[in-house]
């Protein structure tokens, strides 16, 4: 594909620069990863489940925390790559990464597993933005870099494809820790590597990094997931409203210093553009509508269909190749037709895909699931790629840190909100399932805060008082599986005609000279 674009004689190099895809191939290592690691965990949570025994709310926190502490780092981290140098927060970052990994792997308490995600939620925060700036600053033809992108995304997506498979492997054979300590090799080849191939690049009059503006970025962010969370799982109260308001001020207080500093860490000029907003806006509400039901489609294979880890990761692989072929050829066809066309398009195929998802029960066949996450991972590669494109080409290379930073916020939040939305839908609507007569409290109790529960518990019940608790359990499970694909499917198509009107005559880059 990039063969067919030639450089023009006596072409500045530093615009073709020499060894630029060698340098890519290290780049979507640390994609991979972060794709891995956030994929791996929901084959992981029954094992988890049954060794640290958490609360649903414990489990919640497990599931989140990570997306948390990234949303409220990363635009504070993409502007400090912007001023040190994206390669050296990058590497930094890599290293941080294995290491936490490894606390990660070893965690024996609830409390320890939710401070261990979160540390690798700071060591996270320096990966995706440095990527994709990198890409921005090395790539500087519009086509080349619309390429980039694809095999940027296309990687991501196959981490999700890998991240099951390999997990259902690992799962299968060792125990459920194992799964954190597959980053090790790929932090290895990915510093090693990219200490020699990466050039740096950054900002070369950034101005100081504003500390104030970190900590108001970072509790800001932190405080208002934090407020949905709790609404979403107990109801409006005093702890969500309290969050909610300091969440707000801290956010109010953030931009406003933004619009008076002469070196801002995010410059809130970017939105000014409509095809940027737009495009973080479809971003953010997209991933809202996915991430919280494929947290819970993994449970739901193994823990309602009872299918081992591994057949559980095969399962899932449609949603990611559908991913990766659309991811490479979204670029050429956003050209050809429309940004919007494209973006909007994917987005309502995700939509659709989701509410066919709302009929499914214990006994639904594979062939309808399976169809359903090819089309969710076909819609999604065309969205995401072409949106992460034009995000990149709206901004100076300059201030690709922070757009970069800017649009991985999106995602992460998108999909900590989602993770607490929507898995607070499910949750509610398990938790109020009937338990069989007979089950002592202590057991209800259990069984009543999480599928994993039940399924442990029922195994020091009778006979058929465990097949009614189980059964009941995973009827319960599905019915809030169904209604929460309900949800996001709604929010899908609503985001579908958003970006219909949002992105309105946005077209990619033809050329170079930006």
């Amino acid at each position: 594909m990039s063969s067919t674009i030639r450089p023009a004689t006596g072409a500045d190099e530093t615009l073709y620069r020499p060894g630029r895809w060698l340098a890519l191939s290290v780049l979507v290592l640390a994609v991979l990863l972060v794709a891995v690691d956030a994929t791996v965990l929901g084959l992981a949570t029954p094992f988890l489940s049954e060794d640290l025994e958490p609360t649903g709310n414990q489990l919640l926190w497990i599931g989140d925390v990570y997306s948390f502490v990234i949303a409220g780092l990363l635009v504070s981290m993409g502007s400090l790559g912007d001023r040190i140098g994206r390669k050296k927060l990058l590497l930094t970052g890599a290293v941080a990464f294995g290491a936490v990994s490894v606390l990660n792997a070893y965690a024996s308490t609830p409390e320890t597993m939710i401070v261990a995600r979160a540390l690798l939620g700071v060591a996270g925060a320096t990966l995706m933005p440095s990527t994709l700036a990198l890409i921005r600053n090395i790539f500087h033809d519009p086509r080349e870099r619309s390429i980039a992108i694809g095999i940027w995304g296309a990687m991501a997506s196959a981490g999700a494809a890998v991240g099951p498979v390999v997990g259902g492997f690992l799962l299968e054979h060792f125990w459920w820790g194992s799964v954190f300590l597959i980053n090790l090799p790929v932090m290895a080849v990915l510093v090693v590597v990219g200490a020699k191939l990466l050039p740096e690049s950054k900002n070369p009059a950034p101005g100081p990094w504003d500390l104030p503006s970190v900590g108001l970025s970072l509790v800001g962010m932190v405080a208002v997931v934090y407020a949905i969370k709790e609404a979403a799982s107990h109801g409006p109260g005093a702890v969500a409203g309290a969050a909610a308001v300091v969440g707000g001020l801290a956010l109010y207080g953030f931009v406003r210093r933004q619009l008076t500093l002469t070196s801002p860490l995010l410059d809130m000029r970017l939105f000014r553009h409509r095809g940027f907003s737009g495009a973080v806006l479809a971003d953010l509400l997209t991933i809202l509508g996915l991430s919280g039901l494929v947290f819970f489609l993994s449970q739901f294979l193994q823990l309602v269909q009872e299918r081992r880890p591994l057949e559980a990761g095969l399962a899932e692989l449609p949603a990611a190749l559908g991913a990766v072929v659309t991811g490479l050829m979204a670029g050429a066809v956003a050209r050809r037709f429309s940004v919007r066309s494209v973006v909007a398009g994917g987005l309502a195929a995700v939509g659709l895909a989701l509410a066919v998802l709302t009929v499914v029960d214990r006994s639904t066949g594979y062939p309808l699931l399976g169809a359903a996450l090819l089309v969710v991972g076909a819609g999604a590669g065309f969205s995401f790629t072409v949106t992460a494109d034009v995000i990149l080409s709206s901004v100076p290379k300059e201030q690709a840190g922070s757009a970069s930073a800017v649009s991985e916020t999106a995602y992460e939040l998108g999909a900590a909100l989602g993770i607490a939305l929507l898995g607070s839908v499910v949750t509610g609507v398990y938790r109020g399932f009937p338990i069989p007569e007979g089950v002592p409290g202590q057991a209800a109790r259990a069984a009543h805060e999480s599928l994993g529960g039940a399924v442990e518990v029922a195994g020091s019940l009778p006979g058929d008082q465990a097949g009614a608790l189980v059964a009941a359990a995973q009827d319960s499970f599905t019915e809030g599986l169904r209604l929460a694909a309900g949800v996001g499917a709604a929010v899908l198509l609503a985001t579908a005609v958003a970006a219909w009107f949002l992105l309105r005559g946005q077209r990619l880059e033809e050329r170079v000279g930006h």
